[in-house]
């Protein structure tokens, strides 16, 4: 008996009319990699930053990104965003990487963040840090360290969104999905973006050595990336050292 080939879901050629719970299961499937990526990198003294956590969320980012979607009512360019956001820390603090320790209260930060800066509703702190099962205290921490590490930059253009979503299908590691081919009556006035050639994107295949990013926009690396650790980092480091040493009861 063959195998079963999985149906093909055809998505919308512009990144604003795909469906909300389409867009969550491609940023998950994409963060979900790069963790598995990532987890298998030492963590360094002087990598730790205020988004690590000292042991993985029980919940999966998929469920997680729901949970965002079903309470916060978050929009769509707020979650494909995110995904900018990753790749710019990436490159202008080289030593953070997006791993099972730090994904979780990096997107809820991400969502805080670009809900109020690109969106005219948006919840409160108290909200968010609910949703994201942290203290309003840790979010606010967490959000002013978000906004020093993107150095305010919050927005960006449309079509690097519409890159974002057309690499997201592409790369899939299902490839259950598809961009549906604009009717030719519509012509080109959409920017163009429904003839996207996918193939001609870039995909990055990093090494095992260096952190995984997803599009990465050339952005100058810190003066000040090779770092020594601080020692807020090294106790933090050693704290968690203990921790994961210690037996299970």
């Amino acid at each position: 008996m063959e195998p079963s080939v999985p149906e093909r879901v055809e998505l919308p050629p512009a990144f604003e009319d795909v469906l909300i719970n389409d867009l969550v299961e491609l940023i998950a499937d994409m963060l979900e990699r790069l963790m598995s990526h990532n987890d298998r990198i030492p963590l360094q003294p002087e990598s730790l930053t205020r988004f690590h956590s000292r042991s993985a969320p029980g919940i999966s980012i998929l469920d997680y990104l729901k949970r965002i979607v079903r309470f916060t009512k978050v929009e769509k360019t707020c979650l494909l965003i995110t995904l900018h956001y990753i790749d710019q820390i990436c490159a202008r603090v080289p030593l953070f990487t997006l791993s099972s320790l730090t994904c979780h209260r990096f997107i809820i930060a991400a969502v805080t963040v670009s809900s109020k800066g690109l969106c005219d509703v948006f919840c409160n702190n108290a909200l968010y840090a609910k949703v994201g099962g942290i203290s309003v205290g840790e979010l606010n921490t967490l959000e002013r360290e978000f906004l020093r590490m993107i150095e305010w930059t919050i927005t960006c253009t449309r079509d690097l969104l519409q890159e974002y979503y057309i690499n997201l299908v592409r790369t899939h590691s299902t490839s259950k999905y598809i961009i549906a081919r604009a009717h030719s009556s519509e012509g080109s006035s959409s920017s163009g973006s429904s003839d996207f050639d996918m193939e001609t994107l870039p995909s990055r295949s990093p090494s095992l050595n260096e952190p995984s990013a997803i599009l990465v926009e050339p952005v100058a690396p810190n003066a000040d990336s090779s770092r020594r650790p601080t020692i807020e980092q090294n106790m933090a480091f050693a704290a968690l050292q203990h921790q994961n040493q210690e037996p299970e009861s």
